[in-house]
């Protein structure tokens, strides 16, 4: 009974240092991830590519997803995560090229990013404080994340811009639910390997920032 209790008590002791280490490095790798993808999205800019460059980019990003979950658990999978990363940071170059093109384009890209910034810090610790469980809105942002999807596609066809700023709203509201649920699984420990973790955060913020400026380029227009 003595080794049981002793067992018992230490063992939460361990699951808060583990998770402090997969917090700790997975916004450390965040951080680092987001700059290069800053440094990538600034070359893109400087070289200015045709605007079909984000789609590419986009579908090459989504193919190394998969080869991000195969070698998350090895050392080349942090190198896979900038290699990630870096080609959507460059993927933004002829989007924000665009906007900045506009009368007041360099204020609505910082307000945007601004945004975000509050947006995931303020979510961020509110998950990392609280220690809420919001797993249970994992299968309510996953039929969202489908929806969006399938009337993203419709909408290719359709070309409605109220459609076109309504599925950014959504986005919006979606990835500010999926910033509180992968906070959440990494302080609850579904989450502990801080790869996948990075790449899930850094997605939330990537699709919030964009959906942001589309909003805020409307708003404005």
């Amino acid at each position: 009974m003595a080794f049981n209790n002793s067992y018992s008590s230490a063992q939460p002791v361990m699951s808060t240092i583990e998770t402090n280490k997969v917090l700790k490095n997975t916004y450390f790798l965040l951080a680092m991830t987001l700059a290069f993808s800053a440094v990538t999205a600034g070359i893109s800019m400087a070289i200015n590519p045709p605007f079909f460059t984000g789609l590419i980019c986009s579908l090459v990003a989504f193919g190394m997803l998969f080869i991000i979950n195969k070698k998350a658990e090895t050392a080349s999978g942090v190198l896979w995560v900038f290699a990630f990363t870096g080609v959507l940071g460059f993927g933004l170059g002829p989007l924000l090229n665009h906007y900045v093109a506009m009368a007041n384009g360099p204020m609505l890209i910082m307000q945007a990013l601004g945004s975000t910034a509050l947006i995931f810090f303020g979510l961020s610790a509110y998950a990392l404080t609280t220690k809420k469980d919001f797993s249970f809105m994992g299968g309510f942002l996953t039929v969202g994340l489908i929806a969006v999807i399938v009337i993203s596609i419709v909408n290719i066809f359709i070309g409605s811009s109220v459609m076109f700023m309504a599925l950014n709203a959504a986005v919006v509201l979606i990835m500010s639910g999926l910033i509180l649920f992968d906070t959440s699984r990494i302080i609850n420990g579904g989450e502990t390997n801080y790869v996948r973790a990075t790449v899930g955060l850094y997605l939330n913020i990537y699709n919030l920032f964009t959906s942001l400026l589309h909003l805020l380029g409307a708003a404005d227009d």
